[in-house]
């Protein structure tokens, strides 16, 4: 699996949805529906943290969770 497959299809998955989702990695905050973000963060194999505020929160959630998960990226769905 590359990279840019998980890149493209978390960045679309975002964007289906009208709340706020940032990935934090380390000290860094990126929008996800950012490919250029997500490019420059995900070389890493460390853990991520996504944060997720807006009114449709709860289903993208869960659909960012599962989308980290089948490209086997460590995240933590931060729920505030």
């Amino acid at each position: 699996m590359s990279n840019n497959a998980a890149i493209v299809e978390i960045s679309q998955t975002a964007s289906q949805f009208r709340s706020s989702i940032v990935l934090q990695a380390e000290n860094k905050y990126i929008d996800v529906k950012s490919i250029l973000g997500l490019f420059t963060t995900l070389l890493g194999g460390q853990s991520y943290e996504l944060h997720v505020h807006g009114p449709d929160a709860e289903e993208a959630k869960k659909a960012m969770a599962n989308v980290f998960a089948k490209h086997n990226l460590n995240i933590t769905v931060i729920s505030e």
